[in-house]
């Protein structure tokens, strides 16, 4: 078992970044810590006295795998300051999910865990993910429980749209059955994308079938590290329209609209702000 310790961080809380809905391979223990799968290798966090300890069954690089995914290096305590200073309203959501790190996922998991996203809620996106990665990703044994990465491209080439649809996908096997073959075959190189700006990277997204706005901009936040989107769902529609547009019809209210809002107050740090704003609105 390999371990690394991260101390005394007060922009990190367990609850904060694993339940605001950014990734869905994290599952609270009975210890209240979370064991989570991060590209190939199985991961647990757990808090003690004012530190973060976390286990792997691989310590190759541990500590760099660690410092990217969670985005340590990234002045949280900075930012949370700066977007308080905007209005009551982020001053109170910032506080309320103080402990919340946009997490830089896997660019592949991410495309098509948020493909399955689409309709759907977060206990089935989980169940569905974790179908696939039994079925189809590697398996790794780690504290006598058994784990599964998720698959390659190669590997997840080998579903059918009928074995997709069989793993509970419904409407969206075609759609993941697309993209894996689109990614496999390097007509959509994802490699290409890494260096390129937000507009460039959406614009290749959209190609994808199953990939709108939202998607889009989820994968570029969660994904690219792009602080520079704002995903916009029924919750932030909703929260952004109580809070700046105040529409007495929430229903009337466009993505444009609250794009540019948010665009305009928030100055590049759109994401984070709308992770704050999603994850209070949600839970309150």
């Amino acid at each position: 078992m390999k371990q690394f310790i991260l101390k005394n961080n007060k922009s990190f809380n367990l609850k904060d970044i694993f339940e605001c809905g950014q990734c869905f391979r994290w599952n609270k223990q009975e210890d209240g810590s979370y064991t989570g799968v991060i590209k190939d290798r199985v991961v647990n966090v757990k808090k003690s006295d004012d530190n973060f300890v976390f286990l792997s069954n691989n310590d190759e690089k541990l500590e760099n795998i660690i410092r990217e995914y969670f985005d340590l290096d990234r002045n949280y305590e900075n930012i949370k300051e700066n977007l308080s200073k905007i209005d009551e309203h982020m001053k109170i959501s910032v506080e309320y999910g103080s402990g919340i790190r946009i997490l830089k996922q896997d660019i592949w998991e991410c495309i098509i865990s948020f493909i399955i996203s689409a309709n759907n809620n977060i206990p089935r996106i989980k169940k569905i993910i974790e179908n696939i990665s039994k079925n189809y990703g590697k398996k790794i044994e780690f504290q006598e429980k058994d784990y599964y990465l998720f698959p390659t491209p190669e590997e997840l080439s080998k579903a059918t749209v009928s074995d997709l649809r069989a793993l509970g996908l419904g409407f969206r096997d075609k759609r993941v059955y697309k993209t894996t073959q689109l990614v496999l075959n390097k007509d959509f190189d994802i490699d290409k994308l890494l260096y390129q700006d937000t507009n460039s990277i959406r614009e290749e997204l959209l190609k994808l079938d199953g990939v709108g706005e939202k998607v889009a901009d989820c994968i570029l936040l969660f994904g690219f590290n792009k602080f520079d989107v704002f995903p916009v769902d029924v919750w932030v529609r909703r929260v952004m329209n109580e809070l700046y547009i105040h529409d007495e019809d929430e229903t009337k209210v466009n993505k444009k609209q609250i794009r540019k809002i948010a665009k305009e107050k928030f100055l590049g740090i759109e994401g984070l702000a709308q992770q704050y704003l999603f994850y209070w609105k949600r839970e309150q």
